[in-house]
C-alpha cells in the first residue's frame, strides 16, 4: 500500500507529470533538456526528478558529468496502465502539445556537444 501511495502522490505535482509527458516523447533527457523546456532551474527540476525516481517512474544514469532519465525500461502492470493513459491524456491537452513543440525546438537547435560525457 506504502509502494501505491508513494506512486500516486508522485503524479500529484503538474511539474511531475510535465517530465512523464517528456520522457515518454523524449526517450532518455538530460536535466538541461527538461530545464530548457520546463522552464525552470536546476534545482527544481532535479529535486522533481529525485522523487520521481524513489517512487520508480525513472531511471537515471550519470555519463560524464550529466545525468540522463528515462522511464523504465520494465514496469508493473500497474505503472504499465498509469503510462499508457498519461500519454493518452497528453494527446488532448494544451500543455502536453505545448511542452512536445518546445522539446522538439529544443532538441533541434542544441549544440551537438551540449550534454556530452567527458571522454
Amino acid at each position: 500500500m506504502r509502494t501505491l501511495t508513494q506512486l500516486f502522490k508522485s503524479l500529484s505535482d503538474p511539474t511531475r507529470i510535465r517530465i512523464i509527458w517528456l520522457l515518454q516523447i523524449g526517450g532518455e533527457l538530460c536535466v538541461c533538456d527538461l530545464m530548457a523546456v520546463l522552464d525552470l532551474p536546476q534545482s527544481t527540476v532535479s529535486r522533481h526528478l529525485a522523487y520521481l525516481r524513489n517512487a520508480g517512474l525513472v531511471n537515471d544514469q550519470r555519463k560524464g558529468v550529466w545525468m540522463y532519465y528515462r522511464l523504465p525500461a520494465e514496469s508493473s502492470e500497474l505503472l504499465a496502465g498509469i503510462l499508457r493513459v498519461m500519454q493518452t491524456a497528453a494527446q488532448d491537452l494544451e500543455q502536453a502539445a505545448i511542452d512536445r513543440r518546445r522539446l522538439a525546438e529544443h532538441l533541434k537547435t542544441k549544440r551537438a556537444d551540449a550534454c556530452r560525457t567527458a571522454e
